[in-house]
């Protein structure tokens, strides 16, 4: 399976690197630089998209990895899996976790940051939907500090899934997650 990229203002698609290894999970764009990130069952592959090469391989600790979320500012991203882990990377540091939370019961479905607070969230289908303050310090030496804010019984579980998607508001530190028992519900 390959991943094209494709460019609307010169309607025109491109494919940055011959095959991929594995089976792609997700992809994203890092919000300021021309990295592209894949992932992988495994593995976050990390690309620079001008040069065409890979940058970093991060390694998790997880055996499937099920989304991924990058910071706004582009130095941090959390990862999500099937087998109920939360991994943070910080990507100055290291390419393994800086720190794996296992708060869950049930496979993690989705990882969210918010775009203009400090907060992330995660879901998971057991229809609990774990609100964190998540903050990234400039400084290089201090480490992000995570603390556990809020646990939300968002939605019923259907069929083994709960949560399915979860998304912040982008001005607001409104959260928005959307359910197996077919609803999208507003949390602020």
């Amino acid at each position: 399976m390959s991943v094209q990229i494709h460019r609307v203002t010169r309607c025109r698609t491109h494919v940055p690197f011959s095959k991929s290894k594995g089976f792609v999970q997700r992809v994203a764009f890092h919000p300021n630089k021309p990295f592209f990130f894949v992932v992988t069952k495994r593995h976050v592959r990390v690309y620079n998209l001008v040069k065409q090469e890979m940058v970093k391989k991060m390694q998790c600790p997880s055996r499937w990895i099920s989304s991924i979320s990058i910071h706004p500012a582009g130095d941090n991203l959390i990862v999500g899996s099937y087998d109920c882990r939360v991994c943070w990377y910080d990507m100055d540091l290291s390419t393994r976790p800086y720190k794996t939370l296992k708060y869950h019961k049930k496979a993690v479905r989705q990882v969210s940051f918010s775009k203009t607070y400090p907060l992330f969230a995660s879901a998971s289908d057991n229809g609990k939907l774990h609100i964190f303050h998540g903050k990234v310090f400039d400084d290089l030496l201090t480490n992000p500090m995570i603390v556990p804010v809020k646990i939300i019984s968002a939605h019923d579980p259907v069929d083994g899934l709960g949560i399915l998607d979860c998304e912040y508001h982008p001005n607001q530190p409104w959260i928005f997650s959307s359910g197996a028992d077919g609803t999208i519900k507003l949390f602020g």
